[in-house]
């Protein structure tokens, strides 16, 4: 059995991790709420977007747009978010795991791989990758979003995309449900799908006059919904690591304040041996001396 000592050192070193994680918990729900509160500013401005280009597309019918092309995909882009640093349980594990899938079934199928890595975590496993091609970004993005950063991003994915250098561009990203859940989610960011968008919106609230045309119009709004589509990830990723950060450290305090218990209860047990040890010892000694 461990010494009175080192029950007490041991305790007193889980006090100190404890007070680390607590500390850590209240940093991540300060910086979970200003991610919320960005994801908010930016979400009017997004459902507006959207519903506009849903009421000229219902309207537009015969509208096609080069972001729309599907064609036979040869080459791919992959853009995946991470965080820079750890503590946030299975969040960036859970993106890597999810992105080895991605490739090997893509180079299975014969597919040229582009990898847009965002994040410290991810951009390290992705540099251990072999048979793909990987895009040096900054890292500071993934803690400091920034829309002029990403829409340079989102500009360069749209212009490979118009030149046929990519036929398709995936994104990886974690979407916070709530502080406790951020799902998963792989999507298409292009080509951009429109039908669904026409079948959206079948009852106009007016008529719309529109120069010089509802095509150019279209034309004009698509790359603009792009860049906040891809704004509005980078955001969701972001805010979705300090929810998994606050989940992280709330469960690593209760489990220090666990640990704590059995401590407690196992300094208690060996003190209370040490004592009725000493005082047999003292009246053994006692019953010595009177014989």
């Amino acid at each position: 059995m461990a010494s009175l000592k080192e029950v007490k050192a041991r305790i007193g070193s889980v006090n100190s991790t404890k007070k680390i994680t607590g500390a850590m918990k209240m940093v991540s729900s300060a910086k979970l709420k200003k991610a919320q509160m960005a994801i908010e500013n930016i979400l009017p401005y997004q459902n507006r977007l959207n519903g506009i280009l849903e009421n000229f597309l219902a309207t537009e019918t015969d509208f096609q747009s080069d972001f729309s092309a599907v064609r036979e995909v040869k080459k791919m882009a992959i853009v995946v978010f991470s965080s820079n640093s750890s503590l946030c349980g299975a969040f960036n594990s859970n993106v890597i795991k999810e992105l080895n899938g991605l490739i090997k079934k893509e180079l299975a199928n014969g597919i040229e791989l582009t990898i847009y890595p965002i994040g410290k975590k991810v951009k390290e496993a992705v540099n251990k990758m072999t048979g793909i091609e990987k895009v040096d970004i900054d890292i500071s993005l993934s803690d400091h979003p920034s829309f002029d950063g990403i829409s340079t991003i989102t500009n360069e994915l749209m212009t490979k995309f118009l030149n046929k250098e990519f036929d398709k561009v995936v994104l990886i990203y974690h979407h916070l449900k709530n502080t406790a859940v951020q799902k998963l989610t792989t999507e298409t960011f292009l080509p951009i799908k429109l039908e669904s968008k026409k079948d959206a919106a079948k009852n106009l609230s007016g008529d719309y006059i529109v120069e010089p045309s509802k095509a150019e119009v279209l034309e004009a709004l698509l790359p603009k919904a792009l860049r906040t589509k891809m704004y509005a990830c980078l955001l969701d990723s972001n805010a979705s690591e300090h929810g998994a950060r606050v989940v992280a450290m709330q469960v690593a305090t209760d489990n220090a304040n666990e640990l704590i218990n059995e401590l407690t209860v196992l300094y208690n047990k060996t003190r209370q041996q040490a004592i009725t040890s000493e005082l047999l010892d003292i009246v053994g000694g006692a019953a010595a001396l009177q014989s």
